[in-house]
């Protein structure tokens, strides 16, 4: 059981489950991934989830952790794994090797990379110079293979496109002296060198903006994390640092820019003539290839073929020498890719090593390859680094089992045969001499005349068409899925998969024109003329057919098993927990469907199969001896195990176990529980006893207690604040259906730390309270609702009563002279017709003051377009209107009185007070200047309000100033004149 990781972090080993489903298995996965835990085991098998953020568990620290310990002491981690290889490799002189798989993007690199650093961290405790000159090589050498093999995917911002296995040699001493580098299927169009200095870059004719060329147009406008310029030159320094020379690095970068230029090289016809259009590039490229010009053209132009003793130049259509082109980048590509690793592999290769002097070079090997792959559209590719999985599949299991039947064997435990899903018939589906689907596609490519990819799959349906594991829709008319002479499916071990057979013989064929070749060997640059060796043959000269790319990538595969079998394996299985590179969300489905093909659930299944558990006597002691009083303190039986058997025994737990020559074996995870659980229990006595012999210490008394009174303030404080929030959750809990929607709810007092974070609670429900009332009105509850907020905002702590607890019914000439409503509403009606207006805004009786300074009874009815003045004695007939767009504003005073006045442009303002109150103390201001303010807003014009007491006003062109007055013996509102204006008096009581 790994240490300092309790339950609350699920099981830290598959194996621990205590039923095998993939419910539980997701589960446990997903748990561990949203607690931290990226790391799980199975057995000795480390599951990795990428967590998309940087982690503190790399350094220093973490490695001092790890370093010379059991795998089950820590919890865990790659580190852990690393650690096992190393130890196997040293301890038992046997060659190790990690094998890291998974999905682009689920982290392989990153995996490698630590693995690397851990090596290189805990060897050469002497610090030897030669030693950490090879382990500075190792690392750097990572560094300029992820330059040139990597690329920004739609799925990855570093993804490689490309497989490795580097062997890292050690001396009989543990240091690493050397190592080799092997290289699988590297897509070969991915060039792209944006982060150079602006003088490289113009030797070489190249541009800063990558979207100028044709090859990297695309990536180049994809925005990625990558610092361009700082990888620039890690990668240029690292190459120095192998021992690149200058004109090595010089000619890799002529190589990156031909290859651009060449992408942006077209062609064109002149009657019956091919040209290039753009011939200042070949120019360029003559320079930067070091040859000649009229070379350079007549082979992107014209292809030399010998016929017997004949040799005759044939001209390239324009759709042949597009091809020439891109096949020409592709190969330059690949070429350089492979010297590059091959550079290395001179450099950090072991060399003057005898065994007999030195002791016995030992080995770990470190695989980073591709994952199982399902696209939309699934090609050649997919298909190679899918049978890659296929061929690492059935090793896996195979070396398993092998591994977990030796151990059983080294220990002398019964071993019982359990049963797997062998993908041998796949492997053979697609390697199988004469009958494989490799087979079938080099018979195709080798057929006279024009072969294509449709002749592929019609020999694929005539040689497979009764395999369980092959369809297309030929042999499945009624699969839909399937496109006619394009699709055939495979049923892997990790499910059924498309491929698309376009492209697959010229990928396969992967030719070259012997013109480029012998091109570039007649270089006068010597690197550039060593990467094409083949080109020094003449035309005339018979050579064998070469190789296809899915031979080539079949022998690899071969052999790379063959190393790996030799082997004692450890592996990494890491796991992409989602497309959006988030590190919080865990997609179940997709997750489930990586646990499937990487065969996570038949790993925890053969681990369990046999002993769940196994712990050397000595380890295993030292965890549990205090369960026991025959081991605790410590023991006096013949040995460990005659120790651990009388603790097994003594705990009832015999009948579970089975003792090896150096391991006890449990088998069930419960059996492992139970013990933790007595050992949990025996070590807080341990404890107890432990703080009795020590607590005569005054200062540590002290310390512990000052401690624990910070623990406790702090959770504390937690805890209040968990409360508060808490207690505003049950109190809201169910707003949505209380009446008043929460308002009768009492808000809890919160903590000092939360009352900032109260106040905007506070407004986000008042907010919400708001909307949530506002959005079932209707149309014209929504208008007086606006009006009363426009109110509100203008006139709130500046008047007592503003009406806003009462219907607004704004048209109250109806209302409260219904003798003359009739009369009213005719004549409104006959002003709407004729003025056009769309709604009455607001309608009053008013005691008003005419031009003469005379106090007179009239109406006013406010409109959308016009204020009209209306005698109510003569059947309201209108006086005189106002346009709206005259009225600037409006002032009323703070009191309880009805007065208003009008402000007009034309300084003609009308004086009004408001009359006719139902009931009596019923005040209308409020309503009003919130209808106005409103309507004014509606139509995004600016009305002023002012509150003052007194008013000022002008009438006539003269400036009054109007003044309220309370009077015991008024009993109606009226206007007199002053010396200064005019006097309103109101009742005084």
């Amino acid at each position: 059981m790994a240490e300092h990781e309790s339950l609350e972090y699920g099981k830290a080993d598959f194996v621990l489950l205590d039923n095998v489903s993939m419910e539980e298995f997701m589960g446990n996965l997903k748990l561990r991934f949203e607690k931290g835990r990226i790391y799980t085991y199975i057995g000795e098998v480390v599951v990795s989830v990428n967590p998309y953020r940087a982690m503190n568990i790399y350094g220093r620290d973490t490695v001092e952790q790890y370093k010379g310990r059991e795998l089950y002491e820590r919890p865990p981690h790659l580190f852990a794994i690393a650690d096992a290889a190393y130890k196997a490799m040293k301890r038992r002189n046997k060659d190790t090797c990690i094998v890291i798989s998974g999905e682009s993007g689920a982290g392989k690199t990153e995996a490698s990379k630590y693995i690397m650093q851990y090596i290189a961290a805990i060897t050469n405790p002497n610090q030897r110079a030669e030693v950490e000159r090879v382990k500075n090589m190792l690392l750097k050498s990572n560094c300029v293979l992820e330059a040139f093999g990597n690329a920004k995917t739609n799925r990855n911002d570093n993804s490689s496109r490309f497989g490795k296995y580097m062997d890292i040699n050690f001396d009989f001493k543990g240091d690493p002296i050397g190592g080799h580098i092997s290289n699988y299927l590297l897509e070969k169009v991915q060039t792209c060198q944006k982060g150079a200095p602006e003088s490289l870059l113009r030797s070489l004719h190249i541009q800063k903006d990558p979207t100028a060329y044709t090859f990297i147009k695309v990536g180049g406008q994809i925005k990625s994390s990558i610092n361009d310029n700082a990888d620039f030159k890690a990668v240029a320094d690292a190459m120095k640092v192998i021992g690149f020379t200058a004109d090595e690095i010089q000619t890799v970068y002529k190589i990156l820019a031909t290859i651009l230029h060449l992408g942006n090289l077209t062609f064109g016809v002149d009657g019956d003539v091919t040209l290039i259009e753009n011939t200042k590039l070949v120019s360029v490229i003559k320079d930067l290839l070091s040859t000649k010009e009229e070379n350079v053209e007549k082979a992107l132009l014209y292809r030399t073929v010998a016929t017997g003793r004949d040799v005759i130049e044939k001209q390239h259509t324009t759709q042949e020498a597009s091809y020439g082109r891109d096949a020409l980048a592709k190969a330059m590509y690949e070429r350089l890719f492979c010297w590059i690793v091959g550079r290395i592999n001179d450099i950090i290769e072991v060399k003057n090593y005898d065994a007999r002097v030195h002791g016995k070079n030992t080995v770990i090997g470190v695989l980073d390859i591709y994952g199982f792959e399902i696209f939309q559209n699934n090609s050649f590719e997919q298909f190679c680094i899918n049978y890659c999985n296929e061929k690492l599949q059935q090793l896996f299991i195979q070396l398993v089992l092998k591994q977990e039947q030796e151990e059983y064997q080294r220990e002398g435990i019964p071993w019982k045969h359990i049963d797997y899903f062998n993908n041998q018939i796949i492997v053979d589906l697609v390697e199988q001499q004469h009958k494989g689907i490799f087979s079938v596609l080099d018979e195709a490519c080798m057929n006279v005349g024009k072969v294509t990819d449709e002749v592929f799959l019609q020999g694929l349906n005539g040689k497979l068409a009764k395999h369980a594991h092959y369809t297309s829709r030929k042999l499945s008319p009624t699969d839909k899925s399937l496109e006619f002479d394009r699709d055939f499916r495979i049923r892997h071990y990790a499910g059924d998969v498309v491929y698309s057979v376009v492209g697959f013989i010229d990928k396969n064929k992967d030719t070259l024109f012997q013109d480029f070749k012998r091109l570039l060997y007649n270089s006068s640059n010597p690197v550039l003329k060593g990467m094409w060796p083949e080109g020094k043959l003449s035309i005339t000269e018979v050579t064998k057919r070469p190789l296809t790319a899915a031979t080539l990538f079949k022998n690899s595969m071969i052999s790379l098993v063959e190393n790996l079998a030799c082997k004692e394996p450890y592996y990494v299985r890491c796991i992409k927990p989602n497309d959006v590179k988030s590190p919080l969300l865990f997609e179940q489905e997709r997750c489930r469907h990586q646990v499937e093909y990487l065969g996570l659930l038949e790993n925890v299944r053969v681990r369990r199969a046999g002993f769940a558990n196994r712990q050397t006597y000595p380890r295993f002691l030292q965890r549990y001896k205090m369960i026991s009083e025959f081991t605790w303190p410590n023991h006096d039986m013949p040995s460990d195990k005659d120790a651990v058997k009388k603790l097994l025994k003594g705990c009832g737990f015999d009948h579970d176990v089975a003792y090896g020559k150096t391991k006890v074996f449990i088998r069930t995870p419960r059996t492992l529980f139970s013990l933790e659980e007595q050992r949990a229990e025996m070590v807080q006595r341990i404890v107890l006893f432990l703080q009795k012999v020590w607590r005569g210490t005054i200062a540590r008394m002290r310390y512990r207690r000052m401690r624990a009174a910070l623990i406790i303030l702090r959770a504390y404080r937690r805890y209040k604040v968990k409360s508060y929030i808490r207690d505003v959750n049950r109190r809201f809990k169910n707003v949505r259906s209380m009446k008043d929607y929460g308002r009768h709810v009492k808000w809890p007092t919160p903590p000092k730390v939360l009352r900032k974070f109260e106040d905007a609670l506070r407004n986000i429900y008042s907010r919400w309270w708001a909307w949530t009332l506002i959005k079932g009105l209707s149309p014209e509850e929504a208008l007086q609702v606006r009006a009363k907020v426009a109110c509100l905002e203008a006139l709130k702590g500046h008047r007592a009563d503003l009406g806003l607890q009462r219907a607004w019914e704004g048209n109250y000439l109806k209302r409260d002279s219904p003798d003359t409503a009739s009369s009213f509403t005719l004549v409104s009606s006959e002003l709407q017709r004729k003025d056009k207006f769309m709604r009455i805004l607001f309608s009053c009786n008013v005691r008003k003051i005419n031009r003469f300074h005379k106090a007179e009874n009239r109406a006013v009815l406010i409109t959308d377009r016009h204020l009209y003045k209306m005698d109510p004695l003569k059947q309201y007939k209108p006086m005189k209107s106002i346009p709206l767009y005259n009225v600037t504003g409006v002032s009323v005073s703070p009191g309880k009185d009805q007065l208003v006045v009008f402000h007009t442009k034309d300084s003609r303002d009308l004086v009004a007070c408001l009359q006719g109150l139902v009931p009596a103390n019923e005040s209308r201001i409020g309503e009003l200047v919130g209808t106005l303010l409103s309507h004014f807003k509606s139509e995004k014009r600016k009305l002023q309000v002012n509150i003052a007491s007194p008013i000022q006003c002008s009438m006539n062109g003269r400036k009054y100033t109007v003044i309220v007055e309370p009077k015991i013996n008024q009993s109606q509102p009226d206007f007199t004149k002053s010396r200064s204006g005019y006097i309103l008096a109101v009742p005084g009581n």
